[in-house]
């Protein structure tokens, strides 16, 4: 099993200054093939376990890090948190039996550790308190978004020495509007996550009756901002998985998984 190209990742500018990496994966670069070529980073979808294992080892080379130091959690599409450390390092690297159990948060304040979340479609974020030295990762599909997954995330960080107002977020892609038609019930949930406020325009779009074009990272945007980080100081990937370069699980099931991945720096 060769790779095809060089993994190739998706990174922000703006991390450097905040001694903090962050990068998501592109398909590219791994030894997955069929519908899963070929860096897909997903134990749970069907590929060959070997193959993502190894792609897992290439994804880790590419942001400097060892396979030992990640952390997957059992993403079930809630809002649910876990703290993490280094006691927790390699759990669901090898098999998802050892993944933390229903987390779509994960926090640390270790140095030594790399937060994972896996996605094809879901917003995945990165948030980070500079000068708290506070990281969370965070997995937000529409029902993580509707149970209000970033404002938990950013309520859970200052229960650990984080201030809203310091906290940087970084969006990866996720599904591009035009691919996101939802009915009343998503759009319901949208709206009473930022109740009494009204959802901005951008996040819904009519499109017929009782049902609505969706865009999830304005949606968690406007979530962020209310639970008080501001607005110049979250960044979204300016891409969506809409691009050949991501899997999207709308468009193409079965499919792989690609990764954010976080990590304090120093």
């Amino acid at each position: 099993m060769a790779p095809e190209r060089a993994v190739a990742l998706l990174e922000w500018p703006q991390t450097s200054e905040l001694g903090v990496a962050v990068a998501v994966t592109k398909r590219y670069g791994g030894v997955s093939e069929g519908p899963f070529t070929s860096l897909n980073l997903g134990l749970h979808v069907g590929d060959d376990p070997a193959r993502v294992i190894a792609n897992r080892e290439l994804a880790a080379g590419a942001f400097g890090v060892d396979l030992e130091s990640m952390i997957f959690a059992e993403q079930v599409h809630g809002a649910d948190s876990a703290l993490v450390g280094s006691a927790d390092r390699g759990r669901g690297t090898l098999t998802m039996d050892d993944a933390l159990p229903r987390a779509d948060i994960l926090l640390t304040s270790e140095r030594e550790i790399t937060l994972v979340m896996l996605v094809a479609d879901c917003v995945p974020l990165a948030l980070v308190d500079a000068e708290a030295g506070v990281l969370a990762a965070v997995h937000a599909g529409w029902r993580g978004t509707t149970a209000g997954a970033v404002g938990r995330a950013v309520e859970a960080m200052t229960r650990h020495g984080a201030r809203a107002e310091r906290v940087v977020a970084f969006m990866g892609p996720a599904v591009h509007p035009d691919r996101y038609q939802v009915d009343a019930v998503v759009h319901r949930g949208l709206s009473e996550a930022i109740a009494p406020l009204e959802l901005a325009t951008e996040v819904a779009r009519p499109d017929g009756p009782h049902h609505w074009r969706v865009d999830l990272i304005a949606a968690n945007r406007q979530q962020l901002v209310v639970a008080g980080v501001p607005m110049a100081q979250i960044f979204d990937s300016g891409t969506s998985t809409a691009m050949e370069d991501f899997f999207t699980d709308r468009a193409h099931r079965p499919c792989g998984r690609f990764a954010l991945m976080a990590r304090l720096l120093g």
